[in-house]
């Protein structure tokens, strides 16, 4: 059996498995176990958990530790990317070159990445998504420029702000696209969230106290500079222009699913409206494909690291049930229920915090949509002119996609600019479907997986 991830999912579904028996391989591409949420430093990082997780120190500690306890029960391969699926077998690369993992059963625990949403001077260096500039703190312990601007909205806004600042690095402004009448007609589901939505509410009170700016309702006009970024202007919610200093920007509207590997596994993929993304469809307890394929964690949609545990171990749980191994029912009844609490609490959040998706839709022509073929919004609008119906024909007309990314960043905005130009829904101008490799590989990594291929075909 095999787990792809070892955040928070992949390694409560490791855990529930050797719980029952079962020994499985847990493939990771980081060189430590975590996530990104729970991204773990190098070796001889001096900062305590406590300032580099703050008040999930305890939680993320739970998680690291969870997994360190398998380390002699399980195959635990670091540091290795699965970049195809395909008849139950995984192509991987890591530390030994490409190597095929059959596997009767799969656990996706994918995770998510930012949502990004292009406007004019993203691609100038200082300019970062918000997960990049959270990994520069918690890895490097270092900040993205001084003085920082974060711009987005969504949970880690506030968060990566505050964490920044409580490390002692310069924030001009924290700069919002939502509105606080947004989270009104949805606040009983907010009170939901209990904890996590005092937590919210703290870092928003605790930034201002530190004398940050934050602004709501704002509408992003560019970034700004020749060589590197020197300063963002915004719109406030009156129209009136404003223009802040700074060598960091973090952007971010929350962050979206990753699901390429799922797509090339089989599952079956549909439209969600409120993430305005294409998910791999599963039931409650995750199982995409019975007997084979199971989703966890925020790879089957956005969740958050609590529901991502909870999801991990019911997984493994349907796993094992499909296997003819025994389970405890009643605690899979009790994380249902849990489950089923936070994702009440996790829509109300989505429709509180909006991304503004719309924004992709009016961008000037000459926008950077598709940063590694140079494709602007004026290509993909112009590229209609040769009527392509759906994306993957806006892709062979102007490459966007066709970059180190594969679509992950530039596809949902170019998909929101094509379905603007014609004058139809988001959902159907269609998506970029998967494709391997879903990450860059070495060239010497894919001619070996290439040649392994003749050579099995050859003795066929």
């Amino acid at each position: 059996m095999l787990v792809v991830g070892a955040g928070p999912a992949g390694t409560r579904a490791a855990e529930t498995l050797v719980a029952h028996g079962v020994a499985p391989i847990v493939v990771d591409e980081g060189a430590r176990s975590g996530g990104q949420i729970y991204r773990r430093p190098p070796e001889g990082f001096k900062r305590p958990a406590a300032a580099l997780y703050g008040f999930e120190a305890r939680k993320a500690e739970a998680v690291h530790g969870a997994l360190d306890g398998l380390r002699e029960r399980i195959d635990y391969r670091p540091g290795t990317l699965i970049w195809n699926i395909e008849g139950g077998v995984a192509l991987a690369l890591g530390p030994e070159g490409v190597e095929r993992i059959a596997f009767d059963a799969l656990i996706l625990a994918t995770g998510a990445m930012d949502r990004v949403i292009p406007f004019p001077g993203w691609t100038l260096p200082g300019v970062f998504t918000m997960g990049g500039s959270q990994v520069a703190l918690k890895a490097q312990g270092c900040a993205i420029g001084d003085p920082v601007v974060f711009m987005g909205t969504g949970p880690l806004l506030y968060l990566v702000a505050y964490q920044y600042v409580h490390a002692g690095a310069r924030v001009a402004a924290v700069l919002d696209t939502s509105r606080l009448s947004q989270a009104i007609p949805v606040f009983p589901g907010l009170l939901l969230g209990g904890r996590t939505l005092a937590k919210g509410l703290w870092y928003m009170t605790w930034l201002r106290a530190a004398g940050v700016p934050v602004r709501a309702g704002v509408t992003p006009v560019a970034a700004e500079g020749d060589a590197a970024l020197e300063a963002v202007r915004y719109r406030d919610r009156r129209g009136r222009e404003h223009r802040i200093a700074c060598t960091g920007l973090g952007i971010g509207y929350s962050v979206k699913s990753e699901v390429q590997l799922a797509e090339l596994a089989g599952c079956e993929m549909a439209f969600d409206p409120l993430a305005q993304q294409w998910l791999p469809q599963a039931d409650e307890d995750g199982r995409a494909l019975e007997g084979s394929v199971y989703l966890a964690g925020d790879g089957a949609g956005v969740a958050g690291a609590d529901a991502a545990e909870v999801r991990g171990r019911l997984a493994a749980l349907a796993l094992l049930a499909d296997k003819g191994i025994a389970t405890d029912r009643a605690l899979q009844g009790r994380l249902r229920a849990k489950l089923r609490r936070i994702m009440r609490f996790r829509n109300a959040l989505e429709r509180a915090l909006p991304a503004p998706f719309h924004l992709a839709r009016t961008l000037p022509d000459k926008t950077v949509i598709c940063r590694c073929e140079a494709i602007t919004a004026g290509d993909i609008r112009q590229g209609r002119a040769l009527e392509p119906a759906e994306m993957n024909r806006a892709k062979a007309f102007t490459r966007v996609g066709m970059g180190r990314c594969q679509g992950r960043v530039c596809g949902p905005a170019a998909a929101q600019i094509l379905a603007a130009a014609r004058g139809c829904r988001v959902e159907e101008v269609g998506r970029l479907r998967g494709q391997a490799p879903v990450k860059p590989l070495v060239i010497r990594a894919g001619a070996e997986a290439a040649v392994e291929d003749r050579s099995r075909a050859a003795s066929i």
